[in-house]
């Protein structure tokens, strides 16, 4: 399949905790612009088309989303570590960590969970690839 570096391509090092910034960036976690919802339009929609050179790139990028989910990840549990009551009740992130506590759990900043209705797999080649420009577009 792939060989798994236990390593981030990017590495990650936030030294202060920022939930209210965390907030914001699990949406590219959870969101409908976000890494899951790319990785699985990429995964989906690969069985389709008519090219096998397609399919190995929509492939390679469904499995580069979920690499990138890793680092998203890094960041929201970089910023919110070691969080004390006051701050996640002054920072307005206490409403997520009634359900989630610290852990990571996909959702858009607005607080909607992720839902499969953030892609759609059409199975007509020209139909998906203007999908995936056009959420790849929303996501910069």
């Amino acid at each position: 399949m792939w060989n798994y570096e236990k390593r981030l391509q990017y590495p990650v090092n936030i030294t202060q905790t920022n939930p209210k910034t965390a907030q914001v960036i699990i949406s590219q976690f959870g969101g409908p612009d976000g890494e899951l919802a790319a990785s699985m339009r990429y995964l989906s929609q690969r069985y389709t088309m008519p090219y096998n050179e397609v399919t190995g790139i929509l492939t390679d990028i469904g499995t580069e989303e979920l690499a990138h989910m890793e680092i998203i990840c890094a960041i929201v549990h970089q910023l919110t570590r070691d969080l004390t009551p006051e701050q996640i009740e002054k920072s307005g992130f206490d409403k997520y960590y009634v359900d989630h506590t610290l852990a990571l759990w996909p959702q858009s900043a607005g607080g909607t969970p992720w839902t499969a209705t953030y892609f759609q797999s059409k199975g007509d080649p020209i139909t998906d690839l203007h999908e995936d420009m056009a959420a790849d577009a929303a996501s910069m």
